[in-house]
């Protein structure tokens, strides 16, 4: 209670407690200018005490006041308040020769110009140890969240000195690339290295950045931003001079959406002890590892504290961003990493290294998920998706690794395009050799719509909103089931953690949210309005586009309801899915390699009809269907 009152005192109060305190130090100064003189005994003697002390006291607060001393803010002070301390110093110097010269002190100049400095030196000081002792008290009692800012000019300057005031934010350090401001302090504040920002961001365990960065560099503040979304943490950017005038440099600019906010229901809480006793000590391998949800995997198989973690991923930048990230933070955590460039459909290259590295766990997230893009390039959704699932599940079981979890999706239920048919047949060859080879704990996990996952709605949305608009929905109905990136990943450490073998696990998340919904609210929580026929002076239109090829308009997570059975965690179901015999999954392979080595993408269609429960194509009609099996 004593804390917070000292940091929520009414302005008065601060006024005459700054008049009081800069009264004493006047008097203490008095004390020390005849101490250091040698002539302390003068100051004891009566006329001193009856003349000189009132009159300072009296006149000198008079010169406080006229230079509004005590109306200095503290959370605001800078160079121009010592200014007006020194001036007021000075006054009270010759206030101090005038008097003592007419009470026939000897050496007055020289007892003016140590009182001056005294007081001076005393006054700075009690202002900038009042601000550090507040600033400590407000930190600890206000919980406010550590930021870093980008750019240590004079925007970011005005930013940090704004932020002080803030009871949200607190500003820790400024990253610049400016090679003259690199090892000084603003206002307190260190200007750090703009290369060491990995480092530095995890070290004071930054979660939101704020790019200050001039509207002149425009393709600096570009890279900068896209490689802090690349590091995972939030990145807002500072409006231009420009957008301030025109009034779109409001607080909305500041205002990025979470995820959580836009999921229409409670986050679902997946803290279980089971995830770190079944990953610490072990070495983790995953696949895919720079996508969305790899990389969200291998920092939370980093908290469990595995033995090392080993990345796979052919996009050799996502490959780059994941290992650059997680190798500063598994430093600390005495953790292994070690990235290798390959695709899952190399077999040489996966088996080498699940024997090299002695993986215990693989987590099989490599798969081209984008459902226009698989949609029109199926060959390489199948070679991808399926065989390559079979590539890294075989060797998988020929290692005899303890446990492989493939991730799936809810496109994989009664598919209406390619990308979710290629999930449904991985899910298919995983339950065939998970049948034959026992010695490995095969399982899947299958979830809806991933939030802030690249190509979902929500950065889709924002960049649209970003850019004033429109926002494109491809149909007024559309529905899908979401959930957070850190939901889906402890969903899939949850599976790996459950596993009896063969399993498909879910995730209950609750109703289906409708798209156009999504769309309305995160305009709002942005901070702006739905522009429509009845409200034009909306700030952003909504379009409706049309379906995708291979678009559903709604997604299912399982074939029956009734064939699911209750795990440990209430939030978790496990479904007993339909499988394949050992001979039809055999066939099945067989031709999708036909389809692949013949570049035969009709085929594919073909393969998947026969093999794939639920599938329709809503492109062809049956009679071109009948057609395309007789070819």
């Amino acid at each position: 209670m004593l804390t917070q009152g000292l940091t929520t005192l009414p302005r008065g109060y601060v006024r005459s407690i700054l008049i009081v305190s800069d009264t004493i130090l006047m008097i203490s100064a008095l004390f020390v200018a005849f101490k250091l003189h040698g002539d302390l005994g003068v100051f004891l003697t009566l006329p001193i005490a009856v003349v000189l002390v009132p009159s300072m006291v009296v006149f000198g607060t008079v010169i406080l006041m006229f230079f509004k001393l005590h109306r200095i803010k503290l959370v605001m002070f800078n160079s121009r308040d010592v200014s007006k301390i020194a001036l007021a110093s000075f006054c009270l110097g010759c206030l101090f020769s005038v008097t003592t010269a007419f009470l026939g002190v000897a050496g007055f100049l020289a007892k003016a110009i140590i009182f001056g400095g005294v007081f001076f030196c005393g006054s700075v000081w009690l202002r900038a140890t009042a601000i550090a002792v507040l600033s400590k008290i407000r930190d600890r009692i206000q919980l406010r969240q550590p930021v870093a800012i980008f750019g240590a000019g004079a925007a970011g300057i005005q930013l940090a000195s704004a932020l002080r005031q803030s009871h949200e934010m607190r500003p820790v350090f400024f990253l610049d690339d400016n090679l003259h401001l690199r090892g000084m302090a603003i206002g307190g504040i260190p200007v750090l290295d703009s290369k060491t920002i990995v480092e530095n961001l995890a070290y004071h365990k930054i979660e939101v950045v704020l790019v200050a960065l001039p509207e002149s560099a425009k393709a600096r503040r570009a890279a900068i931003i896209e490689q802090l979304k690349g590091l995972g943490v939030e990145v807002r950017v500072l409006p231009s001079f420009e957008d301030l005038l025109v009034g779109r440099g409001d607080k909305a600019l500041f205002r990025t959406v979470s995820p959580d906010e836009i999921l229409g229901r409670d986050a679902v809480d997946l803290e279980t002890p089971e995830i770190a006793q079944s990953y610490a000590g072990r070495v983790v391998m995953v696949t895919g590892a720079g996508g969305s949800i790899g990389s969200e995997l291998c920092r939370q198989i980093l908290e469990c504290k595995p033995t090392k973690i080993v990345l796979l991923d052919q996009s050799e930048f996502n490959l780059y961003q994941i290992d650059l990230e997680l190798k500063s933070l598994a430093e600390q955590r005495n953790v292994q990493v070690k990235s290798f460039l390959g695709s899952v459909t190399d077999s040489v290259r996966v088996r080498k290294i699940l024997n090299e590295q002695n993986v215990d766990i693989i987590f099989h997230a490599a798969a081209y998920k984008h459902v226009p893009i698989v949609e029109g390039n199926e060959l390489e959704g199948a070679r991808n998706n399926v065989l390559g699932t079979k590539i890294v599940a075989d060797a998988a079981a020929d290692a005899k690794i303890e446990r492989f979890i493939l991730v799936s999706t809810d496109k994989a239920v009664r598919p209406t395009n390619i990308m979710g048919a290629t999930k449904r047949m991985a899910e298919l060859v995983v339950q065939d050799i998970q049948s034959r080879k026992p010695d490995t704990v095969f399982s899947m996990v299958r979830f809806g719509n991933v939030l802030g996952s690249s190509g979902s709605v929500l950065p889709l949305f924002q960049k649209q909103i970003d850019a004033g608009g429109p926002v494109t929905v491809t149909h007024p109905e559309v529905s899908r089931f979401f959930m957070t990136i850190s939901e889906a990943t402890r969903l899939v450490l949850l599976a790996g953690a459950y596993a009896q073998g063969g399993d498909v696990f879910v995730l209950d998340m609750g109703q289906p949210q409708k798209i156009m919904e999504i769309a309305h609210r995160l305009i709002e929580l942005s901070g702006r309005t739905v522009k429509t026929a009845c409200f034009e002076d909306g700030d952003i239109e909504i379009i409706v586009t049309g379906l995708r090829p291979g678009e559903k308009l709604y997604e299912e997570l399982l074939l029956d309801h009734g064939n699911l059975c209750a795990t440990a965690n209430s939030k978790i179901m496990r479904a007993e899915e339909a499988m394949l015999s050992e001979v039809e999954v055999a066939g099945m392979l067989r031709d999708l390699r036909i389809a692949v080595s013949t570049a035969n993408a009709a085929y594919v269609r073909k393969v998947v009809r026969e093999r794939v429960d639920g599938y329709h194509d809503p492109r062809i009609s049956n009679d071109m269907m009948m057609r395309e099996v007789a070819t």
